[in-house]
């Protein structure tokens, strides 16, 4: 079990390639540019629509010429890197494997970057898993999706995922007849001064672990994050006059109190400090903690430091970069919709530029729906703790090196570069594009394979289309057995009507996996070791089929969801009322009403919003390639879900359990590509208890 740290095997290779490529990126370069001067987004009509001198236009004619001279002049160039290039393919490795070091405060505090190979705790662990497709196709073909500028939205996009992914994590559960949510994002400034807290969330009458060992170590709080910056200690329910701060309470910095108004000995919210200790468990509405009964879990990751990034490999990027994302960065996990009796909150915390947010409850959202025994939500925000992440369509190179590095700053273990260019591998016709799948872990890789899958059609054969294979390490027993996890991104064929070639891929990415997992489980020979203990065997990818259009029958009763669960759906042909389509219609990227995470959310949790911004499956009154607005024929379910994560509970140890905790549609990527991403947490336990 050999991880590819290098595409080539020895260094004259590599220098071969690089000097082939730098023949032919200019050629490559300037048909780009030309094509894309070609096919303008809706966005650039619009300006341009609104240019009096028609400024833009002009450019577009100047330009257009001049790099069609120039795309003349490099050819013969680009044709002599082609010849060096080509061969090279065939003994280029199928992926890159990069390393980020952990900083030694993570590896001391057993954060992710190291608790691969810490010990198991008895009664298990929960684990994030999420699936994007990002669309980072060269720039010219990202515009027939609506979509430009393909190396800023990678940029961005690893921004927006590690900020999302490094909030801290803040769940509200509120005891109240309707059962009304709060979303964990509201809550984002109660996490001034933290550093971790806790890696329980602690919800009515039961116990969820995340996946890092509870820490207590808290920071300094310079101002109370529950009453306004002009409000003195008599004004605050949490702090009476003459009460101390104790260590043990997320609120207070240091110190010790005899009597914590936050954590009586009494224990529970039935002392409740603002209604006093004489009040009965009963919930006050002017009570600013106890609305309906709120009950308050925060743990966040140890914040990343500024320090200079290191990877193995023949990558070595430098730390830095602009911290500024545009919409839905840190600044933006404050910006929330007060309710009528909304409490203030003044809040030093640096995910925060924003000052103040409130404390609301928002009617309507329900997080669970009937018999559902997880919570589900529309997200603004990628989970907080994210362990792993699956992203499709990593297409361009210069992209790929732009978010690796910035997922780096959170994932310290990286799969890029995955697939194979040229005619070997695959299948006699050229690929022009890898398989443009990228996994990143906070979890040590172990072993990884991929395969391609050698039946594609048309346009989508030009592409290295496959699966990766991957095997991390989660922990260690106590009898020095590895617990390992097995993951499977994948990207299906997406040619609408081929049901036969996705429903071929499917039973390769069976047989495949299976293979897999029975390689990387043989110990080397001569060697006896224990074999591993396995927690999970998750699949995540773009299947490019729903479970809810009736052209897409074959894939849905696939032998596929005999072997793996999908949390959405119910059947056949039918998925969970509150299962919601992962396909936008790319006409509509733009429009103000989707243009931020935040709005994006509050549209997809609106049935007309849903029909107006998601792409449906098709039906027989209306052409599939006609446009999505406004269109008057019923529309079925909830839109195309074509992101899909599983999870398989075969293979797993004796007694032990899987169980969803959450499951979340994600709007963070507005405005950067056209597809929603999936998240699911989920809980392995072992059915041990603590000693």
């Amino acid at each position: 079990m050999v991880l590819h740290i290098s595409p080539y095997s020895s260094a004259c290779l590599h220098f071969l390639d690089g000097l082939s490529w730098s023949l032919v990126f200019p050629c490559y370069w300037l048909l780009d540019r030309l094509l894309a001067s070609c096919v303008a987004t809706s966005l650039e009509k619009r300006q341009r629509s609104q240019d009096p001198c028609s400024f833009l236009t002009l450019c577009v004619l100047i330009s257009a010429p001049l790099y069609l001279l120039l795309l003349l002049a490099s050819l013969p160039f680009a044709l002599l890197g082609f010849f060096i290039w080509a061969p090279l393919q065939a003994v280029r490795q199928p992926y890159l494997y990069t390393y980020r070091r952990p900083d030694k405060n993570q590896a001391e505090q057993g954060q992710a970057g190291g608790a691969g190979i810490g010990e198991w705790r008895p009664q298990g662990r929960s684990f994030c898993f999420c699936s994007a497709n990002v669309c980072l196709l060269p720039d010219s073909l990202a515009r027939f999706n609506n979509l430009s500028d393909t190396h800023r939205r990678a940029r961005e996009v690893g921004k927006r995922i590690r900020n999302g992914a490094s909030r801290p994590q803040i769940k509200i559960y509120i005891d109240s007849p309707t059962n009304t949510s709060i979303s964990a994002a509201s809550f984002s400034s109660l996490a001034t001064g933290f550093r971790r807290t806790s890696s329980l969330d602690q919800r009515p009458e039961q116990t969820h672990t995340t996946n890092g060992p509870a820490e207590t170590e808290i920071e300094p709080v310079t101002e109370c994050p529950v009453h306004p910056s002009g409000a003195t200690d008599s004004d605050c329910p949490l702090h009476p006059p003459g009460t101390n701060s104790s260590s043990d309470c997320p609120v207070h910095a240091s110190g010790e109190a005899a009597d914590c108004p936050m954590h009586s000995k009494g224990g529970g919210h039935h002392e409740c400090p603002t209604h006093g200790e004489g009040i009965q468990p009963k919930p006050s509405t002017d009570c600013p903690l106890h609305t309906s009964g709120v009950q308050i879990s925060i743990s966040a990751p140890e914040p990343e430091p500024g320090e200079e990034e290191a990877e193995t490999g023949n990558h070595r990027e430098p730390a830095g970069g602009d911290t500024g994302s545009m919409t839905a960065s840190r600044e933006s996990l404050t910006r929330y919709h007060g309710g009528d009796n909304a409490v203030g909150i003044s809040s030093n915390n640096t995910l925060s530029h924003v000052p103040r947010t409130s404390i609301f409850k928002r009617p309507g959202r329900k997080r669970r729906h009937g018999d559902e025994t997880f919570d589900h939500e529309i997200s603004a925000f990628f989970p907080a703790n994210l362990d792993f992440l699956a992203l499709q369509e990593v297409f361009d190179h210069g992209s790929t090196s732009r978010l690796r590095r910035q997922l780096h700053r959170y994932f310290p273990y990286v799969l890029s570069d995955v697939g194979r260019y040229g005619w070997k591998g695959c299948c006699s016709r050229f690929k022009f594009l890898n398989s443009g799948l990228m996994l990143a872990s906070r979890y040590p890789i172990l072993d990884a394979r991929f395969e391609c899958y050698p039946n594609g059609r048309g346009e989508d054969a030009l592409a290295a289309k496959g699966a990766l294979f991957a095997k991390v390490h989660i922990g260690t027993s106590h009898q020095e057995q590895r617990v390992v996890g097995y993951l499977t991104c994948t990207h299906l064929h997406a040619i609408e009507g081929d049901a036969s070639v996705r429903c071929e891929q499917l039973d390769l990415l069976l047989q495949w996996g299976a293979e897999f997992r029975q390689s990387s489980s043989q110990s080397p020979e001569g060697e006896k070791v224990l074999e591993d203990l396995v927690a999970f065997d998750v699949v995540l990818g773009d299947l490019n089929f729903d479970n809810c259009s009736s052209e897409d029958k074959l894939e849905q009763q696939h032998t596929l969801f005999t072997q793996y669960k999908d949390p959405c759906r119910l059947g056949p042909g039918e998925d969970k009322p509150w299962a919601l389509g992962t396909l936008l219609d790319p006409s509509g990227l733009y429009d103000d009403d989707v243009s931020s995470p935040e709005s994006l959310q509050k549209v997809m949790e609106n049935e007309e919003g849903r029909k107006e911004y998601l792409v449906f499956p098709p039906s027989k009154n209306q052409c599939p390639a006609s446009g999505q607005k406004g269109r008057k024929i019923p529309l079925k379910g909830n839109g195309r879900r074509i992101d899909y994560i599983l999870y398989s509970d075969e293979g797993l140890q004796q007694d032990w359990k899987l169980d969803i905790e959450e499951f979340s549609f994600v709007t963070q990527l507005a405005g950067l590509t056209d597809h929603l991403s999936v998240a699911m947490r989920l809980a392995v336990s072992t059915g041990e208890e603590e000693p």
